[in-house]
Order: C-alpha cells, then sequence, then structure tokens
C-alpha cells in the first residue's frame, strides 16, 4: 500500500476536525510532555503530527525547537498553513517514518498514533532505528496506541493493539516504561475510541 497516497487523500478530502482522532486540546499528551520536563529549550519531535493541534500551543509556551513529521505533505501543508508565520520556527519533514530521514538529536519523540499502523515487522523495525538515531539517552518516548481492547481498523487500515508491557517489549531493552495511562478517546461523531499513552526513557 502507497501509504503517503491514503494519507493524501483522508486529509483532502476531510477536514481537520472530521477525522476520528481530532483532539481540540491533546491533554493527555500534554500533560505526559509535561512530566518528560519539557522546557522552553526542549526539543521535541511529533511524529505522525499531521493537523495535530499539539504544535500551536508547544509554540504558545515557548517552544522553539520543534519538529513535525508526517507522510501526509497535504496534512503539512494544511497545518503550516493554519499556523502562520510562527511555522517557520518548526522543522517539517514530508515522510513515512520508516524511510531514510534524519534530524538532530531531540529530547522527547511523541508519537499519537502512527507506531499501531506498522502491522509489518520490518517496519516496526525500521521505525525503531529511527527512534534510536533520533532521541538522545535520557530523552523521553511518549507513544500512544490503540489499547488491546481498542479499535481494530482506523481509516480502512488495521492496525495493531499494545498493553504498555507489550509496547516496551518492542522497543526493547533500551527503554524503561516510565508511566502509563488508559485513555478515552472521543470522536468527532461520538465514539468512544480505547487508547493507552506510555512514556518511556530511554537508557541506552
Amino acid at each position: 500500500m502507497n501509504r503517503e497516497a491514503h494519507w493524501d487523500t483522508i486529509y483532502s478530502t476531510k477536514a481537520g476536525n472530521q477525522v476520528s482522532w481530532f483532539e481540540a486540546v491533546p491533554s493527555v499528551s500534554l500533560e505526559m510532555i509535561d512530566a518528560a520536563g519539557a522546557a522552553p529549550g526542549t526539543c521535541l519531535i511529533d511524529v505522525g503530527g499531521g493537523e495535530s493541534y499539539l504544535i500551536d500551543v508547544l509554540l504558545a509556551r515557548g517552544l522553539e525547537c520543534l519538529a513535525v513529521l508526517d507522510v501526509s505533505d497535504t496534512a503539512i501543508q494544511h497545518a503550516r498553513a493554519r499556523i502562520g508565520a510562527r511555522a517557520q520556527v518548526v522543522t517539517w519533514l514530508s515522510t513515512d517514518v520508516t524511510a531514510d530521514w534524519f534530524l538532530k538529536p531531540m529530547d522527547i519523540w511523541h508519537d499519537r498514533a502512527v507506531f499501531h499502523f506498522l502491522t509489518d515487522a520490518e517496519d516496526r523495525r525500521r521505525y525503531r532505528e529511527r527512534l534510536g538515531q533520533t532521541l538522545k539517552v535520557g530523552g523521553a518516548a511518549i507513544i500512544a496506541t490503540f489499547a488491546p481492547d481498542g479499535p481494530e481498523k482506523c481509516s480502512g487500515l488495521p492496525v495493531a493493539r499494545y498493553s504498555p508491557e507489550s509496547l516496551g517489549e518492542e522497543l526493547g531493552a533500551g527503554f524503561v516504561l516510565m508511566e502509563s495511562r488508559r485513555h478515552l478517546h472521543r470522536t468527532p461523531w461520538g465514539t468512544d475510541q480505547a487508547f493507552q499513552y506510555s512514556r518511556f526513557s530511554r537508557v541506552q
């Protein structure tokens, strides 16, 4: 499957507040970012950031070392247009997380609902490779996936569901689970989706 074409179609045909993952305020992500010790000098990458409002909030808090990665250039262009002049502060990466891309070392890796789409073992290996190349030792990996009782598909694609423990097994011994949280996300049309958010510390 061509992931870029799939997600470009989604973002070209639906408004940002009409997709199931829309959050007006990404509260759980922000709480975990705060728990990771984010400050104005913190460097953070939002993997699969798309049209998320997370970057807007972080910019408003004074963070300037920010990057957004998304496979859909359409989503990135929408986000840049919404943010306006402040978008120049952000490094924008229009690429698949499993592709060959590079970024300076970051303090926080944030991923809300990308990893669970990687149902192929080789894609997960490449994700871990990029995570290892990008996140500093001592940095935080905040990853949200569908929980074991969450949806089996999203946007027409199969997903892999995780508990904090099974996600930790995927990441490997170099990551220690610091906290996890179950979260029921309410979609724009009023249904609930069970997520689990986990914050890991990179130890090696």
